[in-house]
């Protein structure tokens, strides 16, 4: 029998992301399965999936993990409806280049006021202020933000009483703030996938800092309002009775629709290129880019699918 080698699908390919949730998740006979408490089983496309997030009520085996990381497929550890992060695995991890790039930009502050300058102008089509420090930014930032949020609530007709919730508490939040909760729980999910797909690290970001996914919200953040707030929004005013469930269908659809996965990575590295400095060559021995683009057919001119 010849052994062919498994191949990660590129990111743009991939489903977005899926919840799994009560059941034990294992490798039997050469599939990714998740096995409820009557012993069904469900096939898991795991190689065909950015991103796999793990509810209340699952368990991981070994050869789970080592599959979901061969094929590059993101595990991440959430709470209930996804309000509350616990932990991640990594799809290849961080590159050294990478991170040393990431890092500098960062660390200083002209290189970081430059990559923030363009992270408000992508989030809200107009040029940042000038003179003004990254703090600054940040207050104009969230004065918008707030504004954003009185403009949807108006046009959907949604009583809006602020962004207010309870990560320990998911019913004590009123049906629009679990709306919200569980629609950016998504988009931080195949924001992560992107970040690590592309060799870069969660913890370091720019707008955000201090927290183990700074650089997940910076990016999640410049498209957050175009995408899975409307559809959180779209989707309280209906009332359902599994607001979380709704929302995650829809985001499902969402970054499909959109090809949401397609649009992060080169995102990121136009975030990172407003800093004005080029990245450091990698390694010879660097560990390559964890979801590789597949080599074109032909010659430059080629025109592919």
């Amino acid at each position: 029998m010849t052994f062919v080698p498994l191949v990660p699908l590129p990111l743009k390919d991939r489903i977005s992301l899926i919840f799994l949730k009560f059941g034990q998740i294992d490798v039997l006979d050469g599939a990714f399965v998740l096995i409820d408490a009557v012993g069904i089983r469900t096939h898991i496309p795991v190689g065909k999936v950015a991103c796999i997030m793990l509810e209340p009520g699952t368990r991981v085996s070994h050869a789970a993990v080592r599959l979901a990381a061969t094929v590059g497929t993101l595990l991440v550890w959430v709470g209930e409806a996804g309000v509350r992060l616990y932990a991640s695995g990594q799809p290849g991890g961080a590159r050294s280049d990478k991170l040393l790039y990431q890092a500098k930009l960062a660390l200083d502050e002209n290189l970081r006021l430059k990559v923030v300058r363009k992270m408000f102008e992508l989030r809200f089509g107009e040029e940042a202020p000038a003179r003004r420090s990254v703090e600054q930014l940040r207050g104009i930032e969230g004065v918008r933000v707030k504004g954003i949020y009185q403009l949807l609530a108006k046009q959907y007709g949604v009583k809006w009483q602020g962004r207010r919730y309870d990560p320990k508490d998911w019913e004590k939040g009123d049906i629009i703030n679990q709306c919200i909760s569980a629609a950016t729980a998504c988009l931080y999910g195949i924001t992560e996938a992107a970040v690590l797909a592309a060799g870069y690290a969660p913890a370091i970001g720019f707008v955000h800092s201090g927290k183990p996914l700074s650089f997940i919200y910076d990016i999640a953040d410049i498209i957050k309002f175009e995408t899975v707030v409307p559809a959180a929004f779209e989707i309280a005013t209906r009332q359902p009775e599994d607001p979380e469930k709704q929302v995650r269908l829809a985001c499902r659809d969402l970054f499909r629709t959109s090809k949401t996965l397609a649009r992060l990575i080169p995102l990121i590295e136009e975030v990172l290129a407003a800093g004005g400095i080029s990245p450091p060559p990698p390694p010879a021995d660097a560990q390559p880019v964890a979801i590789p683009e597949p080599a074109p057919f032909g010659d430059s001119g080629h025109r592919s699918a």
